[in-house]
């Protein structure tokens, strides 16, 4: 008796600690899904999200946003991307970005300097979901990623 209640015990934790291992870092609030990547910036107004080459490809996995190169002048795309907007022109070209200012947009330039400008823009006019490559294209090649040109 005494070895089977053991064994039980065993068991549970076993369970305990398989669930523990398998919970995700998916959040939701309000009927939105969010997931725990990337850093808060917070600025005057809001915040954005910067994130790493390693999390960008994660995400573009189940592409659920819209993928903006800002940097003038072209210098190329990475795969997948949506729509090239000037980064200081971006708030006279919202129309291009759909009306909701909750979509997820993530923004990306050669270095990240102009899509910081843009993320900080976009902030700053009401849109809560927006998400920076830190480091950019050049992040991106740095990390063996293809540009397409």
């Amino acid at each position: 008796m005494k070895i089977k209640i053991n064994l039980l015990h065993i068991l549970f934790v076993m369970l305990i600690l398989g669930l523990s291992a398998c919970q995700s870092s998916t959040v939701t609030t309000g009927g939105l899904e969010t997931t725990d990547i990337g850093t808060d910036i917070k600025i005057n107004g809001g915040s954005y999200k910067e994130i790493s080459v390693n999390e960008l490809l994660s995400m573009m996995e189940k592409k659920d946003f819209t993928l903006v190169n800002v940097h003038i002048p072209f210098e190329g795309d990475l795969p997948k991307t949506d729509l090239s907007l000037a980064y200081d022109s971006i708030g006279q070209n919202l129309d291009q970005l759909g009306g909701d200012q909750n979509a997820k947009i993530v923004l990306y330039c050669k270095s990240d300097r102009m899509s910081t400008i843009a993320a900080e823009e976009l902030v700053k006019l009401g849109y809560t979901n927006i998400w920076n490559l830190d480091g950019g294209m050049v992040a991106w090649e740095q990390a063996g990623q293809s540009i397409e040109k």
